[in-house]
């Protein structure tokens, strides 16, 4: 039987294997661990994610806001100047924060994985599914005034969300019904409803339930299924999708890929261990940024109450 020292030998020995250059991991190494971290099932994997070569990062952009088309003139005669159209350019700023993550894989753990040469892919594993779940709360619930210490590093897209809420604080049903998206819908800038279905209601778990539950109470087939088998929702053509950690009264409309996560491409990985909790320590750098392409192509909802009939409960 290996001794412990021997299998905590070799675990530092493999870690090592993934780190160069005073920890940071290689381009090759640090594009798959990005990559398995975008890929874990959170809202990570549908935002738009964008590699930073440096701390900092300018994404341009163009469009036009109005008109273009304008009555052709006579063969031979061109536009007159207050006729031509030029685009409106404009930029995000990425500056990135730097956030530490920490694993502590069991000695037990490190022995399976040692013996089968697997330990690399154990690490990047166990990292990128708590990350990716951290990074979520993050760029949902980030808030510059929170007291929390992790969230008060950025404004996540609920703080972002300005330009156009829909409040139901005041009203007299807050319920998850239809009537809720319709709203959120009439809200949004028309210039950004021509394909509904690539947009997305970003709810709570217990509101998505809910909506589910007040379509059950159609007496028709759609109704049935709500109740023997579980299917996407949708709002008016717009699917509606549960978010592990988004606020059970609030929700978010957008195209996910309006949602930018920039990412440093260095990414540091060092290692330590307690030999008194008998673990060995993984502790991973990134550094980060989160912003919307285009603010005014958001809705925020607030002012939701998924608990109108609810019963008391205990656990």
């Amino acid at each position: 039987m290996k001794s412990t020292k021997n299998i905590i030998d070799k675990a530092d020995l493999a870690v090592s294997d993934l780190v160069s250059n005073g920890g940071y991991l290689n381009p090759t190494q640090s594009n798959a661990f990005l990559r398995m971290l975008i890929d874990q099932p959170t809202i990570v994997n549908v935002i738009r994610f964008v590699p930073m070569p440096a701390p900092t990062m300018k994404i341009n952009k163009i469009g036009f806001t109005s008109r273009i088309m304008k009555v052709a003139p006579a063969s031979g005669t061109a536009l007159i100047a207050n006729d031509r159209s030029a685009p409106v350019t404009d930029k995000v700023d990425l500056s990135t924060t730097e956030y530490i993550a920490e694993v502590h894989i069991p000695y037990d753990v490190l022995e399976d994985n040692v013996e089968k040469g697997k330990l690399e892919d154990t690490i990047m594993t166990l990292i990128s599914q708590r990350v990716s779940l951290d990074l979520e709360e993050l760029v949902i619930d980030g808030d510059t005034l929170s007291g929390d210490a992790y969230l008060a590093t950025k404004d996540g897209i609920l703080k972002q969300a300005t330009s156009h809420v829909v409040d139901f604080s005041d009203s007299t049903d807050r319920s998850i019904r239809k009537e809720i998206f319709k709203h959120g819908i009439k809200a949004m800038p028309n210039k950004y409803l021509r394909n509904r279905s690539a947009l997305k209601f970003w709810v709570s778990p217990d509101a998505e339930t809910e909506y589910a539950d007040s379509l059950a109470n159609r007496e028709t087939m759609l109704g049935d299924s709500k109740v023997t088998k579980w299917t996407p929702n949708f709002a008016y053509g717009v699917p509606v999708v549960p978010v592990a950690l988004m606020s059970s009264d609030k929700y978010i409309f957008t195209h996910p890929k309006n949602v930018i996560l920039g990412v440093q491409r260095q990414v540091m990985i060092e290692t330590d261990r307690d030999i008194r909790a008998r673990v060995l320590i993984v502790v991973v750098t990134i550094r980060l940024d989160i912003k919307y392409e285009e603010e005014d192509s958001v809705v925020k909802c607030i002012g939701l109450n998924v608990d109108d009939d609810a019963p008391t409960t205990t656990t």
